[in-house]
């Protein structure tokens, strides 16, 4: 205690206010309360007066609990060799563990994202419990090996196995997909569902680093090898500065960075017996093809005898199979002998392994009619998955004949993979495939096709762009969102080949008339970086480069950046007038009078929004320009307290959303009229129409909608009196603010509103309660957030009606005593959960004594009292918690 806390407990007390509640909201002990009512003068102590002692031990707490969630307070004492207030301590300690579960909660619903696997898996199981062990010892495993070993199926396989022991989830990000090795944390980011956490200010990076600097999460990293060096850096940066995630990197070479473990994947084993891992793959793969197809006495040698020479590469193997529709086995065999050996005699410069995956692919493609070929040879040029209707206008020029009936022959032939996304078919090549059919294209072919996956991608923006205001807005922008990869990689082609530097002006014309391009899954930060890229070139004509200023000047407004914009946006509106751009004009004069709005200038801003209205309606017409506006003048009319004129305007833009069946403007209109009714008073109103606007939002990878909607919800909470949900989505939302640009666009009006909020907030709750549910929604991300608003995600301060005895277990407890039920030891429970030994003792000691049992065979006769003999436990969302 010091003196201004000494004053502070002595004029509350004046006030009224008792020792329990001061104690709880200074974060001291009711007898440090006590003391200092007793003592007549105050201390000679003059330490700060925020904060505490175990403020500076925070992140050692964190990394205890984090290892043994369950360890005591007395131990922590200990091993922090802690020699003040337990009381200090113990606060602290409860404040951490709330905050980690909350960044934990709603795993279930988001935590595991993977590709989709159409086969089983088979013959890894060994090297499963290898991983397992290894992701327990070390922060970052490489499976190295070569192409066609297996390496992607099996990190997918552990990734799906190990999930329960990675609370905060799992996420598979391929690295095939990226061209450009500096875009690796952005494709990290998009697999997180990072895609808006956009700031001018900081590095995607920094962004990553931060978001993951306290999860307990795994990360496959696959196929690093095409972009080794980034990879090791950004990978070494990962493993230095966060806590608790894991990374399991799929490469052909390995990463060389500190604390790396290497693990080398070897072929299925060809040998007989239950260790044959090639055979049994062999059958079941034989099996889709030949119904009914099994191993016997007959057909063994036979089977042996190709995986040998196939030297157990699971790719190979596959490949192999799909030719059981014309070959006998015996005749399988003969033709790989001849091939494989032919191979070898001519090259000497390759493994064997090497060359019978070479072998494989050739006699693959050489089976393949000549459409086929073709086909396959010119899908290699798509970066990530594809669609039917992508493939007819990128391949259609290379002269094959059918694309359906070759597409159809190459999926049967296990050269093509299909998948189902967003209920559409979408197509993919495994890398070793790909890179085949690359190098059979010649220099020219290569061009060409660049040149019309380029085309196809700038169609696909501009047909965005301009059929945006209509029905089909939400299919548009799941169509960019499905295609982020291919769209990506054909912009980035453009501005760094020199064979397409004639292009540019189409790069240029497409993107500065797609101003909404970062609501589709193209992130703000960069959209920006590729028109300032094009802004550097001289061969843009002017009329051009003005509008890619004008969308430039409304990204910079909406990031805050109001000095840049105001420059840009001046330059715009100079070369719009000296090419009678009219459009590019009004729409200058309307973003200026959006940065005159958030810059607090209310009167130029009504003088520029009139301006540009009478423009549009003189000239162009625009039914989307005009819903813009009407927003936008909608903010203007709440920020001057004309509520019946704001909610006109909001209606207004929220009836010509309705009539053309659009949604992306309806959700701004609809956060608009609750945006009015919380001015007015009318809380329960705003909070409706804040969800439902995020309702509706949450198709959109529109990082700035989300955060504004998110915002007004926590002010109409606050203002309701729910102050522990408000404190929760106000601090998400100043998280998302802080990554997407400026809080609230900057503007000190709407921080001004902010600030009012959160001290409606803090007044209905304890700084300690305020303090959890603040950091429970500064570390969700934007699914959870979405979760948490739709009532997936539980308060959990809200008692639960169920009085199960296992409620007095934590859910790690709940989890190890389900496995102790199902007869497994110590150590396989471990393993299962990727835990120490130890670890798993403490847990166990815990549940025998929370449920009031000596011994382990015991908690089977506990469960069976109230769920039956055989019923696992579950947890609260009803999964399974067995593993």
């Amino acid at each position: 205690m010091n003196v201004d806390e000494w004053v502070e407990i002595r004029r509350c007390h004046d006030e009224g206010e008792s020792i329990k509640a001061m104690a709880e909201r200074l974060g001291m002990s009711r007898n440090t309360v006590r003391r200092a009512l007793s003592m007549p003068t105050p201390p000679a102590d003059r330490r700060r007066t925020r904060g505490s002692v175990a403020d500076d031990v925070d992140d050692r707490i964190r990394q205890l609990l984090l290892g043994s969630p369950d360890i005591t307070v007395a131990e922590l004492a200990r091993q922090l060799e802690w020699d003040h207030s337990r009381t200090v301590l113990s606060r602290r300690v409860r404040s951490l563990r709330e905050e980690i579960a909350a960044a934990r909660r709603v795993t279930d619903l988001v935590g595991t994202v993977l590709p989709q696997q159409t086969t089983t898996f088979v013959g890894r199981r060994d090297e499963l419990r290898e991983l397992r062990a290894l992701l327990g010892r070390h922060r970052v495993v490489t499976l190295a090996g070569p192409g066609g070993i297996g390496k992607t199926r099996l990190a997918t396989e552990a990734a799906t196995e190990f999930r329960r022991a990675f609370p905060d989830g799992v996420r598979f990000v391929s690295f095939a997909v990226s061209r450009d090795s500096s875009m690796l944390a952005q494709v990290i980011c998009d697999a997180l569902g990072l895609e808006g956490r956009d700031a001018h200010t900081a590095s995607i990076e920094d962004t990553l680093v931060s978001f993951l600097a306290h999860r307990r999460m795994l990360l496959i990293l696959d196929n690093c090898e095409h972009v080794i060096d980034s990879a090791a850096r950004l990978v070494a940066r990962l493993a230095e500065e966060t806590t608790s995630v894991r990374i399991l990197a799929t490469s052909r070479e390995v990463l060389s960075i500190p604390g790396e473990y290497v693990y080398r994947l070897a072929p299925l084993p060809t040998g007989d017996g239950s260790q044959s891992g090639a055979l049994e793959l062999f059958a079941h793969r034989a099996e889709a093809v030949l119904s009914g197809f099994g191993l016997d006495e007959d057909n063994r040698d036979d089977v042996r005898r190709i995986c040998e020479r196939l030297d157990g590469i699971p790719l190979a193997i596959e490949l192999a199979c799909s030719r059981l529709t014309v070959l006998s086995l015996r005749e399988l065999a003969e033709l790989l002998d001849n091939r494989v050996l032919a191979l070898s005699s001519g090259t000497r410069d390759r493994t064997t392994r090497h060359r019978s995956l070479q072998a494989t692919i050739d006699w693959s493609y050489e089976l393949c009619s000549p459409d086929e070929q073709q086909l396959w040879a010119s899908l290699s040029v798509f970066a990530d998955g594809f669609e039917l209707d992508a493939v007819t206008q990128v391949c259609r020029g290379d002269g094959s004949a059918d694309i359906v009936d070759s597409m159809s022959a190459l999926v049967s032939k296990s050269v093509v993979l299909r998948d189902t996304v967003d209920g559409r078919v979408r197509f993919r090549m495994l890398e070793s495939i790909r890179e085949y059919g690359a190098g059979r294209l010649t220099p020219a072919q290569q061009h060409a096709l660049r040149t019309r996956v380029l085309d196809w991608a700038l169609r696909t923006i501009t047909d965005c762009a301009a059929r945006w205001f209509s029905a089909e807005q939400v299919d548009l922008a799941a169509l960019v969102r499905r295609n982020r990869a291919n769209l990506r990689a054909a912009v980035q082609s453009a501005l760094g080949d020199p064979a397409l530097r004639g292009r540019l002006g189409d790069v240029a014309t497409a993107l500065g008339a797609a101003k909404f391009l970062w609501a589709c899954g193209i992130s703000i930060r960069e959209q920006r970086a590729w028109i300032n890229q094009l802004l550097s070139l001289s061969e843009l004509d002017r009329g051009t480069v003005g509008r890619l200023l004008a969308t430039l000047g409304l990204i910079q407004t909406l990031q805050g950046d109001r000095d840049a914009a105001e420059f840009t946006l001046r330059r715009a509106a100079e070369l719009a007038r000296a090419h009678n751009d009219v459009e590019t004009w009004a729409f200058s004069l309307h973003t200026s009078g959006l940065r005159a709005l958030f810059s607090g200038d209310f009167d130029t801003a009504a003088e520029l929004f009139d301006a540009a209205e009478a423009e549009y309606r003189r000239h162009t017409g625009s039914a989307e320009l005009l819903a813009t506006l009407r927003v936008h003048q909608g903010m203007l009319a709440a920020a001057m307290l004309d509520v019946a004129g704001a909610e006109a305007l909001f209606r207004s833009a929220h009836e010509s959303a309705t009539s053309v069946g659009e949604s992306w403007f309806l959700t701004y209109a609809t956060y608009g009229i609750g945006l009015t009714a919380w001015i007015a008073g009318d809380h329960a109103t705003a909070i409706a129409s804040a969800t439902e606007a995020l309702r509706i939002h949450r198709v959109f990878d529109d990082a700035i909608g989300t955060t504004l909607m998110t915002d007004l919800l926590g002010w109409s909470y606050a203002s309701e009196g729910q102050g522990s949900r408000a404190a929760v989505l106000l601090g998400a939302a100043s998280t998302l603010w802080d990554l997407v640009g400026q809080q609230l666009y900057g503007s000190d009006h709407w921080i001004s509103l902010r600030g009012k909020a959160l001290s409606a907030t803090h007044a209905q709750m304890s700084d300690a309660s305020f303090e959890v549910a603040w950091r429970r929604g500064r570390s969700m991300s934007t699914a959870e957030l979405y979760a948490f608003v739709f009532g997936v995600d539980q308060d959990p301060a809200t008692p639960d009606e169920d009085t199960d005895p296992r409620d007095a277990l934590s859910p790690r407890e709940r989890e190890v005593a389900d496995l102790v039920m199902a007869g497994m030891t110590n150590r396989q429970i471990a393993e299962q959960l990727v835990l120490s030994v130890r670890t798993v003792e403490g847990h166990v000691e815990h549940v025998l004594r929370k449920m009031g049992v000596g011994r382990r065979a015991e908690l089977v006769s506990v469960s069976g009292d109230r769920h039956g003999p055989t019923t696992m436990w579950t947890n609260r969302r009803g999964a399974v918690g067995s593993v």
